[in-house]
């Protein structure tokens, strides 16, 4: 939770016993455990009232679907757009080839380098920079 790990929780515990001192430590942890009990009733609170307007269905719903930290926007998407039915098991890859292009400027290239004779010199443009 925030990066906060049991050490440093620790230190940051430490700390506050000493600007604290013990004269007034007593006091913050009771107000602290006020705090995390009034936190966790209003938790119950609004599951009780949840639980009270969704009726039986409450029991019905996978809560694990509705964790939000495990949706992968990539994946979403990907459903998406695919007419494919995500359950089905999943088929061979298929490699997609590109065609060729007769008037690419290489396959010109190509034929007028095949059309020299053998002790003919290819074409010069003296003006060309």
């Amino acid at each position: 939770m925030f990066g906060l790990t049991f050490e440093k929780l620790l230190i940051i515990g430490v700390i506050a016993v000493f600007l604290l001192g013990p004269e007034r430590l007593p006091h913050y942890a009771a107000q602290l455990g006020r705090l995390v009990r009034s936190l966790r009733d209003m938790a119950n609170g609004a599951k009780d009232r949840m639980k009270e307007e969704m009726g039986p269905d409450f029991e019905d719903v996978d809560w694990r679907k509705l964790d939000p930290r495990q949706y992968d926007p990539r994946r979403i998407i990907r459903e998406a757009l695919s007419d494919v039915d995500p359950f089905a098991e999943p088929a061979a890859p298929v490699v997609a080839r590109a065609g060729v292009n007769e008037n690419s400027a290489y396959l010109q290239r190509k034929r007028k380098r095949e059309l020299l004779g053998a002790g003919e010199a290819a074409p010069f443009d003296s003006e060309a920079t």
